[in-house]
Protein backbone atom coordinates (compact mmCIF):
# COMPACT_ATOMS: atom_id res chain seq x y z
CA UNK A 1 0.00 0.00 0.00
CA UNK A 2 1.21 3.64 -1.05
CA UNK A 3 1.75 5.70 1.99
CA UNK A 4 -0.14 9.09 2.14
CA UNK A 5 1.54 12.17 0.05
CA UNK A 6 4.23 14.04 2.42
CA UNK A 7 5.41 17.47 1.91
CA UNK A 8 9.03 17.25 0.47
CA UNK A 9 11.44 19.80 2.17
CA UNK A 10 12.40 22.38 -0.14
CA UNK A 11 15.20 25.24 0.51
CA UNK A 12 13.04 28.46 -0.21
CA UNK A 13 15.68 30.32 -2.36
CA UNK A 14 17.21 33.41 -1.14
CA UNK A 15 16.44 36.62 -2.81
CA UNK A 16 19.22 37.00 -5.94
CA UNK A 17 20.77 40.39 -6.56
CA UNK A 18 20.69 40.79 -10.53
CA UNK A 19 23.92 41.38 -12.00
CA UNK A 20 24.17 44.18 -14.64
CA UNK A 21 25.74 44.18 -17.43
CA UNK A 22 29.42 45.40 -17.77
CA UNK A 23 30.03 46.71 -21.49
CA UNK A 24 33.69 46.07 -22.74
CA UNK A 25 35.40 47.37 -25.29
CA UNK A 26 37.89 46.17 -27.35
CA UNK A 27 40.94 47.62 -28.41
CA UNK A 28 42.45 48.41 -31.66
CA UNK A 29 46.56 47.31 -32.14
CA UNK A 30 48.15 49.42 -34.83
CA UNK A 31 51.66 49.56 -35.50
CA UNK A 32 52.56 52.30 -32.76
CA UNK A 33 51.05 49.81 -30.23
CA UNK A 34 47.75 49.83 -28.36
CA UNK A 35 45.99 52.73 -29.51
CA UNK A 36 43.64 55.19 -26.60
CA UNK A 37 40.06 54.37 -27.00
CA UNK A 38 36.85 56.91 -25.74
CA UNK A 39 35.42 55.61 -22.63
CA UNK A 40 32.72 54.21 -22.43
CA UNK A 41 30.12 54.52 -19.23
CA UNK A 42 29.68 51.28 -17.35
CA UNK A 43 27.39 50.13 -15.31
CA UNK A 44 28.59 47.90 -11.95
CA UNK A 45 26.99 45.00 -10.11
CA UNK A 46 24.61 45.82 -7.95
CA UNK A 47 26.08 44.58 -4.28
CA UNK A 48 24.57 45.09 -0.42
CA UNK A 49 26.17 48.84 -0.28
CA UNK A 50 24.04 49.92 -3.00
CA UNK A 51 21.41 47.35 -2.53
CA UNK A 52 17.49 49.55 -2.68
CA UNK A 53 16.45 49.97 1.01
CA UNK A 54 13.14 48.58 0.13
CA UNK A 55 14.62 45.49 -1.62
CA UNK A 56 17.46 44.79 1.91
CA UNK A 57 13.89 44.92 3.74
CA UNK A 58 12.52 42.29 1.51
CA UNK A 59 15.10 40.40 1.95
CA UNK A 60 15.58 40.12 5.80
CA UNK A 61 12.04 39.60 5.92
CA UNK A 62 11.90 36.51 4.03
CA UNK A 63 15.26 35.01 5.40
CA UNK A 64 13.30 35.41 9.01
CA UNK A 65 9.84 33.92 7.29
CA UNK A 66 11.54 31.10 5.85
CA UNK A 67 13.33 30.68 8.94
CA UNK A 68 9.77 30.80 11.23
CA UNK A 69 8.48 28.52 8.34
CA UNK A 70 11.20 25.92 9.34
CA UNK A 71 10.65 25.72 12.77
CA UNK A 72 7.41 25.46 12.85
CA UNK A 73 5.99 28.59 13.55
CA UNK A 74 3.57 28.78 10.24
CA UNK A 75 1.61 32.06 11.48
CA UNK A 76 4.71 34.14 12.52
CA UNK A 77 6.25 33.15 8.60
CA UNK A 78 3.10 34.36 7.17
CA UNK A 79 3.34 37.66 8.71
CA UNK A 80 6.93 38.23 8.07
CA UNK A 81 6.62 37.25 4.38
CA UNK A 82 3.77 39.49 4.04
CA UNK A 83 6.17 42.49 5.37
CA UNK A 84 8.68 40.89 2.73
CA UNK A 85 5.87 40.95 0.07
CA UNK A 86 4.74 44.67 0.96
CA UNK A 87 8.51 45.82 1.03
CA UNK A 88 9.26 44.55 -2.55
CA UNK A 89 5.87 43.10 -4.41
CA UNK A 90 8.39 42.21 -7.27
CA UNK A 91 9.81 39.70 -5.06
CA UNK A 92 9.31 36.28 -6.62
CA UNK A 93 10.96 33.93 -3.59
CA UNK A 94 8.15 35.37 -1.46
CA UNK A 95 5.19 34.70 -3.44
CA UNK A 96 6.85 30.74 -3.49
CA UNK A 97 7.20 30.97 0.36
CA UNK A 98 3.70 32.07 0.84
CA UNK A 99 2.53 29.23 -1.21
CA UNK A 100 4.13 27.05 0.97
CA UNK A 101 2.69 28.64 3.86
CA UNK A 102 -1.05 28.67 2.66
CA UNK A 103 -0.66 24.84 1.29
CA UNK A 104 0.78 24.00 4.88
CA UNK A 105 -2.74 25.73 6.33
CA UNK A 106 -4.96 24.53 3.77
CA UNK A 107 -5.83 26.96 1.82
CA UNK A 108 -5.82 25.86 -1.99
CA UNK A 109 -7.19 29.08 -3.44
CA UNK A 110 -4.27 31.27 -1.36
CA UNK A 111 -1.98 28.70 -2.35
CA UNK A 112 -2.37 28.08 -6.25
CA UNK A 113 -2.83 31.50 -6.49
CA UNK A 114 0.52 32.69 -4.74
CA UNK A 115 2.85 30.15 -6.71
CA UNK A 116 0.87 31.57 -9.58
CA UNK A 117 2.41 34.77 -8.88
CA UNK A 118 5.45 33.68 -8.17
CA UNK A 119 5.95 32.13 -11.61
CA UNK A 120 4.50 35.34 -13.35
CA UNK A 121 7.17 37.50 -11.94
CA UNK A 122 9.92 34.53 -12.44
CA UNK A 123 8.74 32.18 -15.12
CA UNK A 124 12.38 30.59 -14.67
CA UNK A 125 11.93 29.53 -10.92
CA UNK A 126 12.45 25.76 -10.76
CA UNK A 127 11.85 25.88 -7.45
CA UNK A 128 8.46 27.35 -7.20
CA UNK A 129 8.20 25.08 -10.36
CA UNK A 130 8.42 22.20 -7.93
CA UNK A 131 7.06 23.31 -4.82
CA UNK A 132 3.90 24.05 -7.01
CA UNK A 133 3.75 20.54 -8.89
CA UNK A 134 4.31 19.01 -5.46
CA UNK A 135 1.17 21.03 -3.80
CA UNK A 136 -0.63 20.21 -7.30
CA UNK A 137 -0.02 16.29 -6.66
CA UNK A 138 -1.16 16.23 -3.17
CA UNK A 139 -4.80 17.21 -4.66
CA UNK A 140 -4.09 14.63 -7.65
CA UNK A 141 -3.99 17.05 -9.91
CA UNK A 142 -1.22 14.39 -11.76
CA UNK A 143 -0.94 15.74 -15.23
CA UNK A 144 -0.25 19.55 -14.22
CA UNK A 145 1.76 18.20 -11.27
CA UNK A 146 4.27 16.14 -13.65
CA UNK A 147 4.28 18.67 -16.30
CA UNK A 148 5.62 21.14 -13.92
CA UNK A 149 8.65 19.04 -12.82
CA UNK A 150 9.50 18.40 -16.10
CA UNK A 151 9.29 21.96 -16.63
CA UNK A 152 11.85 22.39 -13.52
CA UNK A 153 14.02 19.80 -14.76
CA UNK A 154 14.25 22.35 -18.50
CA UNK A 155 15.75 25.07 -16.81
CA UNK A 156 19.30 25.47 -17.50
CA UNK A 157 21.58 25.30 -14.71
CA UNK A 158 19.23 24.09 -12.28
CA UNK A 159 21.16 22.25 -9.40
CA UNK A 160 18.19 20.88 -7.41
CA UNK A 161 17.19 18.16 -10.17
CA UNK A 162 17.81 14.90 -7.93
CA UNK A 163 15.11 16.72 -5.50
CA UNK A 164 12.69 17.50 -8.11
CA UNK A 165 13.18 13.64 -9.41
CA UNK A 166 12.69 12.38 -6.08
CA UNK A 167 9.04 14.65 -6.04
CA UNK A 168 8.52 13.74 -9.79
CA UNK A 169 9.32 9.63 -8.88
CA UNK A 170 7.23 9.98 -5.69
CA UNK A 171 3.76 11.45 -7.52
CA UNK A 172 3.99 8.83 -10.22
CA UNK A 173 4.23 6.21 -7.88
CA UNK A 174 0.91 8.04 -5.80
CA UNK A 175 -0.93 7.93 -9.70
CA UNK A 176 -0.07 4.33 -10.25
CA UNK A 177 2.16 4.92 -13.04
CA UNK A 178 4.78 2.73 -11.67
CA UNK A 179 7.36 1.72 -14.36
CA UNK A 180 7.47 5.77 -14.49
CA UNK A 181 8.22 5.97 -11.07
CA UNK A 182 10.69 3.93 -10.96
CA UNK A 183 12.97 5.09 -13.90
CA UNK A 184 12.26 8.76 -12.25
CA UNK A 185 13.60 7.54 -8.60
CA UNK A 186 16.56 5.63 -10.36
CA UNK A 187 17.50 8.91 -12.30
CA UNK A 188 17.31 10.88 -9.23
CA UNK A 189 19.51 8.51 -7.34
CA UNK A 190 22.18 8.37 -9.81
CA UNK A 191 22.79 12.23 -8.77
CA UNK A 192 22.54 12.06 -5.26
CA UNK A 193 23.45 8.13 -4.42
CA UNK A 194 23.17 8.64 -0.89
CA UNK A 195 20.02 9.85 -0.59
CA UNK A 196 18.51 7.94 2.16
CA UNK A 197 14.69 8.78 1.26
CA UNK A 198 15.14 7.94 -2.50
CA UNK A 199 16.64 4.31 -1.55
CA UNK A 200 13.51 3.93 0.28
CA UNK A 201 10.93 5.17 -1.96
CA UNK A 202 12.67 3.06 -5.18
CA UNK A 203 12.04 0.12 -2.65
CA UNK A 204 8.50 1.22 -2.09
CA UNK A 205 7.90 1.17 -5.62
CA UNK A 206 10.15 -2.54 -6.52
CA UNK A 207 8.21 -3.46 -3.91
CA UNK A 208 4.62 -2.95 -5.07
CA UNK A 209 5.98 -4.14 -8.29
CA UNK A 210 6.70 -7.51 -6.67
CA UNK A 211 10.28 -7.05 -7.60
CA UNK A 212 11.82 -8.56 -3.83
CA UNK A 213 15.23 -8.87 -3.95
CA UNK A 214 15.92 -5.69 -6.01
CA UNK A 215 13.98 -4.09 -3.40
CA UNK A 216 15.75 -5.63 -0.20
CA UNK A 217 19.20 -4.25 -1.74
CA UNK A 218 17.75 -0.58 -1.41
CA UNK A 219 16.13 -0.74 1.81
CA UNK A 220 19.13 -2.36 3.08
CA UNK A 221 21.52 0.58 2.67
CA UNK A 222 19.06 2.53 4.52
CA UNK A 223 18.14 0.38 7.62
CA UNK A 224 22.39 -0.24 7.61
CA UNK A 225 22.18 3.39 9.03
CA UNK A 226 21.07 3.56 12.51
CA UNK A 227 20.28 7.52 12.42
CA UNK A 228 18.27 6.32 8.93
CA UNK A 229 16.00 3.61 9.94
CA UNK A 230 12.64 4.32 10.97
CA UNK A 231 9.36 2.26 11.18
CA UNK A 232 8.68 3.05 7.94
CA UNK A 233 11.75 1.86 6.50
CA UNK A 234 11.63 -1.12 9.06
CA UNK A 235 8.43 -2.12 8.46
CA UNK A 236 8.70 -1.88 4.03
CA UNK A 237 12.23 -4.28 5.17
CA UNK A 238 9.90 -6.89 7.25
CA UNK A 239 7.36 -7.12 4.26
CA UNK A 240 10.23 -7.88 1.66
CA UNK A 241 11.35 -10.08 3.84
CA UNK A 242 7.90 -11.94 4.56
CA UNK A 243 7.42 -11.93 0.56
CA UNK A 244 11.01 -13.35 0.55
CA UNK A 245 9.79 -16.35 2.74
CA UNK A 246 12.64 -15.53 5.09
CA UNK A 247 11.21 -16.27 8.60
CA UNK A 248 14.47 -15.73 10.87
CA UNK A 249 15.35 -12.11 8.93
CA UNK A 250 11.27 -11.42 9.46
CA UNK A 251 11.32 -11.61 13.31
CA UNK A 252 14.79 -10.06 13.55
CA UNK A 253 13.85 -7.48 12.07
CA UNK A 254 10.33 -7.35 13.90
CA UNK A 255 12.25 -7.35 17.40
CA UNK A 256 14.35 -4.57 16.03
CA UNK A 257 11.14 -2.85 15.01
CA UNK A 258 9.50 -3.21 18.32
CA UNK A 259 12.40 -2.63 20.49
CA UNK A 260 13.13 0.86 18.73
CA UNK A 261 9.23 1.89 17.86
CA UNK A 262 7.02 0.00 20.08
CA UNK A 263 4.27 2.94 20.17
CA UNK A 264 4.39 2.99 16.13
CA UNK A 265 1.10 1.75 14.21
CA UNK A 266 3.78 -0.11 12.19
CA UNK A 267 4.96 -2.23 15.49
CA UNK A 268 1.07 -2.80 15.93
CA UNK A 269 0.87 -4.04 12.71
CA UNK A 270 3.47 -5.98 12.95
CA UNK A 271 2.45 -7.97 16.41
CA UNK A 272 -1.10 -8.24 14.45
CA UNK A 273 0.79 -10.10 11.51
CA UNK A 274 -0.75 -7.79 8.98
CA UNK A 275 2.04 -8.07 6.40
CA UNK A 276 0.26 -7.34 3.52
CA UNK A 277 -2.24 -4.52 5.00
Amino acid sequence: MAPRPRPVKSLVALVAVAALAVAVMAGCAGSGGVQPVARAESKDRVTASDEPESMRRARVRLELASAYFARGQVTVALDEVKLAIAADPSLSEAFNLRGLIYANLGDERLAEESFRNALLLNPRDADAMQNFGWYLCQLKRYPEADSLFRQALGVPQYRDSARTLLAQGLCQAYAGNLPQAESTLLQSLQLAPGNPSTSYHLAEVLYRRGQHERAQGYLQRVNGMADMASAETLWLAIRIEHRLGDGPATQALGRRLISGFPTSREATAFQKGAFDE
